[in-house]
């Protein structure tokens, strides 16, 4: 058997073992590939569907910075030989430009920061990366993604070690750390509990509250046709599918998305920096 190691993780190592005693070790491995090709293609796409957001964001504070530290002080050299009053809105934004000059490279230096600070205490407590997570459930479109992409990993290592022939408690322990989210690990975790007194995996997953009422069905189904790992697997292509679509979606609305923010940026700019010679043609008219 396959000694657990940083390289082996507790499914793989389950799944070996299993095989091994079964004497079809080579269809384990099989499947075993085929279950890790999966996973990363799953974890690939919730990377593109977080990716788009970030570049949007990214993208916006890029030009907004660009626009306050460049081409605003240019206009404001020639704002200054009027020597009339702004308008509060041009006021506003050259204000704004000033204080983006003097105090951007601490806000530069303080976002990155942050970033680092939560990378850091993700990977070190257990209790922010829950937080992080949960947070991330919550998120609009994106929450959505990540709870049909953690469906799709249970359900399909679910299906994949109980085929192997992996007792349901110790299945389920395995589920517990490939689900990619740790409220969905604590929430198996409570399953496999109620599992190993006696309670059916339709009702543990039912009193979860994370797992829709097509999941459970298709487990109560499953366990009473004695073809629960049959019954993942459709689970799990079903939600792999719902996961593809929603990323090209995804993909698809915020090609504009970014046009217009970008285009919004940009043009409120503009027009703060030209009503001043829109008011002076006025006075002048």
């Amino acid at each position: 058997m396959v000694k657990q190691a940083v390289q082996f993780d507790e499914l793989y190592v389950s799944l070996v073992k299993a095989g091994e005693g079964a004497g079809v070790l080579d269809t384990v491995l099989g499947t075993i590939a085929d279950c890790k090709e999966r996973m990363e293609s799953i974890k690939g796409k919730i990377k593109k569907a977080l990716m788009y957001p970030a570049i949007v964001i990214f993208i916006s504070m890029l030009i907004t910075a660009m626009l306050l530290i460049y081409v605003i002080p240019q206009f404001q050299d020639a704002f200054q030989s009027f020597g009339a009053d702004l308008p509060g809105f041009t006021q506003m934004v050259i204000n704004a430009s000033e204080w983006t000059q003097s105090h951007g490279n601490w806000l530069l230096l303080g976002f990155i920061a942050v970033i680092m600070g939560v990378i850091y205490a993700r990977k070190r407590s257990r209790n922010v990366a829950r937080t992080i997570d949960r947070l991330m459930l919550k998120i609009p479109i994106v929450g959505p993604i990540m709870h049909k992409a953690a469906l799709a990993r249970f359900a399909r290592t679910l299906a994949i070690t109980f085929k192997a022939g992996v007792p349901l408690v110790e299945a389920l322990e395995s589920v517990a750390g490939a689900t990619g989210n740790i409220v969905y690990s604590d929430a198996t975790k409570q399953i496999v509990s109620d599992v190993s007194v006696g309670h059916p995996l339709n009702l543990a997953l039912r009193q979860s509250g994370l797992f829709p009422h097509m999941v459970v069905q298709m487990a109560a189904i499953g366990e009473e046709a004695g073809a629960l790992d049959a019954m993942m697997v459709k689970v799990a292509e079903f939600y792999e599918e719902e996961v593809n679509n929603a990323v090209d979606t995804l993909s698809t609305a915020l090609e504009p998305l970014i046009m217009a923010v970008i285009g919004g940026i940009v043009g409120t700019i503009v027009v703060a920096m030209y009503l001043p010679i829109f008011k002076l043609a006025a006075t002048i008219g």
